[in-house]
């Protein structure tokens, strides 16, 4: 007797203390793990940015017949039609530069001094050139040139230089003439930096140096061609587009200007996938683009047994309609339930900062559901059984 009742105590306390954690893990089991198909389309409201108002969330149901609809992303400008018309350095002279000055004076020369031919018998005084050494352009911007002073020099081109010693040895020498030449560019230079062989700074010259020219002096890029993407920032903007629209169009093979950055870039774009997908990643693409078929075989497509093929869905802030506006934010959805829009995944285009969200199927949650409650239950009848029977 005594045994028995201390059997059924035994049993009391069991059930006392196992019921709360019970009752827990039957409520987490009916949480799903994000939001379901249904939530997602009733939308609701997000700011665009930490001081702006919520705007309401567009959901657009996409359908087969909607191809025409949806047009790719704007891409980025053609090199050729921002960053052409960069006219040829190395005519405008900068602190550090190395000039060469040559002057010219007509017979009789009175300060650089001159030659006499005397064939024929006839003493005939002929111009000699006088090269002064190199000269640097110092910090105060000017160079010094004998019987012309300190001559202001950075910031100016070589003929305004030329006319300049002209005007200030005139009077002196005899119908002086002057030729100036840049011997060594140290201010007009471009970066070259990322995905190349060699990183450097590089100097350019008159002759008009090109973007291609840039990338051929450091090596190459790393990364194959068709991945690669080019950035040239200059005056403060950036600019990109993919290497292979640069090599087979002559027009985007700008000609570099003065501090120029050229960063060669490695699939610089990417997208995020959550959810019930084949795995939950950042993926990186390419600047010539990819579609949503391709992300989704890329990150292995919907997990078997778990998603819902009705409940795909595409996170995406668009530019407003309107210049300065807030940008808009949109979901599509997509059911792949309906073959036609297999053929629309094959032409919508993938942006950069993309998240494909894919919903957990319903009868994939029930399963969820059952296997937490079969875990849970189990060991506990085992345990009640086995006190019964002692």
């Amino acid at each position: 007797m005594p045994t028995n009742r201390m059997t059924m105590e035994m049993l009391m306390l069991n059930r006392s203390l196992l019921m709360p954690l019970v009752t827990g893990l039957l409520l987490a089991a009916c949480q799903p793990f994000g939001p379901g198909r249904q939530a997602v389309l009733r939308g609701g409201s997000v700011p665009a940015g930490p001081s702006e108002k919520a705007n309401q969330i567009r959901v657009v149901q996409v359908r087969g017949d909607m191809a025409a609809q949806f047009k790719p992303p704007a891409p980025w400008p053609a090199f050729a039609n921002v960053l052409a018309g960069a006219q040829p350095v190395g005519t405008v002279v900068g602190t550090g530069d190395a000039l060469e000055v040559t002057i010219w004076e007509a017979p009789p020369a009175a300060l650089f001094g001159g030659t006499a031919d005397t064939r024929f018998g006839t003493a005939i005084s002929t111009a000699r050139p006088t090269t002064l050494p190199e000269l640097l352009v110092g910090p105060e911007g000017s160079i010094s040139v004998p019987f012309a002073g300190q001559v202001p020099a950075g910031g100016r081109t070589l003929r305004e230089i030329e006319a300049d010693i002209v005007r200030r040895l005139r009077g002196r020498a005899n119908a002086p003439q002057a030729i100036v030449r840049l011997v060594r560019n140290t201010t007009a230079t471009v970066t070259v930096v990322g995905e190349v062989s060699n990183s450097a700074r590089l100097p350019i010259s008159p002759r008009g140096e090109r973007l291609l020219d840039a990338l051929a002096q450091v090596g190459g890029v790393k990364p194959p061609v068709n991945l690669t993407t080019i950035q040239v920032t200059r005056d403060g903007r950036t600019y990109r587009m993919a290497l292979t629209d640069i090599i087979t169009q002559a027009s985007n093979n700008i000609v570099l200007a003065k501090d120029d950055v050229i960063t060669a870039l490695f699939q610089p774009y990417s997208f995020t996938v959550l959810g019930a997908a084949g795995k939950n990643d950042e993926i990186r693409f390419e600047a010539m683009g990819i579609t949503l078929s391709q992300a989704l075989g890329r990150f292995g497509g919907l997990q078997d047994g778990r998603a819902n093929p009705r409940g795909v869905f595409l996170f995406r802030w668009e530019e407003p309609a309107t210049p300065g506006g807030p940008r808009v934010p949109v979901i599509y959805s997509f059911d792949l339930k309906d073959p036609a829009v297999y053929f629309l995944t094959a032409q919508f285009r993938m942006s950069d900062k993309d998240l494909i969200y894919i919903t957990n199927a319903p009868i994939a949650e029930l399963q969820r559901f059952v296997g937490i409650v079969s875990q849970t239950l189990l060991p506990i009848a085992t345990v009640t059984t086995v006190i019964q029977q002692d």
